[in-house]
């Protein structure tokens, strides 16, 4: 009798062992993903950049809409891109864990990317811009915001490729799997448009 009480005893130990170990990598699981460095918190952060970018886009374009013999094709590019987003970039968060719903995502930003590097290239014609002091502003806070889009993206990539690597190592897989959670994607290498367009600040 002595004996089974032993062994029963060991047995509940390991599974006191077992379920705390259980829990602790469930917690750790939840806090990558929503805690105050999680991925959906950085994904945030992301969201709130473009968002910035977005926001821009009418001042910029009703700026040189007033600037004489501006190439409307170019601002029309620009104003179709944005249009294209609806009325903010916010998407749903289940886009995290579908491939191609993110790769959609970076091809319309890319898109509104591109057309906005184009259009501060041709703005480099009209000297007289340069005088104007509410596009100066803009053209500094539009650089600002893509350096910040650059940064957040970085770190997202960062903080996924933390959260993927730790759901996929065993014990933390088993554990995973019963939690539902999934690998997260990340953001691919930039392609040509998706970099961030090179504004010149110095204002002559």
């Amino acid at each position: 009798m002595k004996k089974v009480l032993i062994i029963l005893g060991v047995i509940v130990l390991l599974l006191a062992a077992l379920v705390g170990q259980f829990v602790g990598i469930y917690n750790e699981i939840i806090e990558l993903e929503v805690g105050e460095k999680g991925v959906k918190t950085v994904w945030a952060n992301v969201e709130t950049q473009y968002q910035r970018r977005f926001d821009l886009v009418p001042q910029l374009v009703n700026t040189l809409e007033a600037q004489a013999n501006f190439e409307k094709s170019t601002l029309k590019e620009v104003t179709d891109a944005r249009s294209r987003m609806g009325g903010s970039i916010k998407i749903d968060e289940n886009m995290l864990n579908d491939e191609q719903a993110m790769k959609k995502f970076q091809e319309v930003q890319a898109t509104l990317g591109g057309a906005l590097q184009r259009l501060m290239a041709i703005s480099e014609n009209y000297p007289e811009l340069k005088s104007n002091q509410g596009f100066s502003e803009l053209r500094i806070q539009l650089e600002g915001t893509e350096n910040r889009i650059a940064v957040a993206r970085r770190d997202y990539n960062e903080v996924v490729g933390k959260y993927n690597a730790f759901i996929r190592k065993f014990p933390n897989s088993l554990v995973a799997g019963f939690a539902g959670a999934a690998p997260k994607v990340p953001f691919a290498a930039d392609v040509a448009a998706s970099t961030a367009p090179k504004v010149d600040i110095n204002i002559k």
